[in-house]
């Protein structure tokens, strides 16, 4: 039980500049995969940032801790996961630099001001709704599949939201790339850089990390790999995005 009195929760460690996150048992929780975009991201001072579907709000909480970025945003369908999120940000007296909305990235227009932002990060619903296997939790299940926005309702909402030349910034599943780069280009965002995210060397790559910018000239630079595992343990190029005693990896 936390100490707010909900048995349902933990409280747990993010291993990120002592944060601290809160979470259902049984419900969505978080994987090395929003640690690593929050390290592929390029956020300069003063810069405007949002988050779309920020779940338990991990990214804004990263980006906060670690970034001088003016103020950021975490947009999160889910009412009970914004709410989390809202506490946890509080938890960790981010209050005035993070705001959590519960909102629909199909409807942003309605909440957030269009070509306001200089960076959009997500880490979307990887899984076509009706593809693989559901978790067994709504709240997990419309994490990892597509029941409330596509890839498509996810781009073009990053598009709306970014300033001319603004950076979008994307974790995805490998066997998805062409879908991924094929929807950039016809929301607008040119893709610019991709790094393919590998368990172990030897294997193929499992996640592609892709930076576009809103109507940015064609040229895609093509990162070496990242390979999270050296072993059992992360790879010291993983262990560096966590604290410096950051534990045996468990993900």
């Amino acid at each position: 039980m936390t100490k707010d009195g909900f048995p349902q929760e933990t409280l747990d460690d993010l291993r990120v500049g002592e944060l601290k996150i809160l979470q259902r048992k049984d419900g969505y929780r978080f994987s090395i995969d929003p640690i690593l975009l929050c390290a592929f991201a390029r956020v300069e001072r003063g810069e405007g940032v949002v988050d779309l579907g920020t779940g338990s709000g991990v990214i804004p909480l990263v980006l906060a801790r670690r970034t001088a970025a003016a103020h950021i945003v975490g947009v999160e369908v889910q009412e009970q996961l914004a709410e989390r999120a809202r506490r946890s940000v509080a938890l960790n007296g981010l209050q005035e630099r993070i705001r959590i909305l519960h909102a629909d990235v199909r409807t942003l227009d309605q909440v957030l001001e269009p070509r306001s932002f200089s960076v959009v990060l997500s880490n979307p619903p990887f899984r076509a709704a009706g593809s693989g296997r559901l978790a067994p939790q709504n709240e997990r299940a419309a994490a990892r599949h597509e029941l409330t926005g596509g890839l498509e309702d996810f781009l073009r909402a990053a598009a709306e939201l970014l300033k001319p030349g603004g950076r979008f910034y994307v974790v995805y599943l490998a066997e998805r790339l062409v879908d991924l780069l094929d929807g950039m280009r016809r929301a607008g965002l040119e893709p610019k850089r991709l790094r393919c995210v590998h368990g172990r060397l030897g294997e193929p790559a499992r996640l592609v990390l892709v930076e576009a910018r809103r109507g940015g000239r064609p040229g895609l630079t093509l990162e070496a790999p990242l390979v999270v595992f050296c072993g059992e343990e992360y790879s010291a190029e993983v262990r560096a995005f966590y604290d410096p005693e950051d534990p045996v990896a468990e993900d």
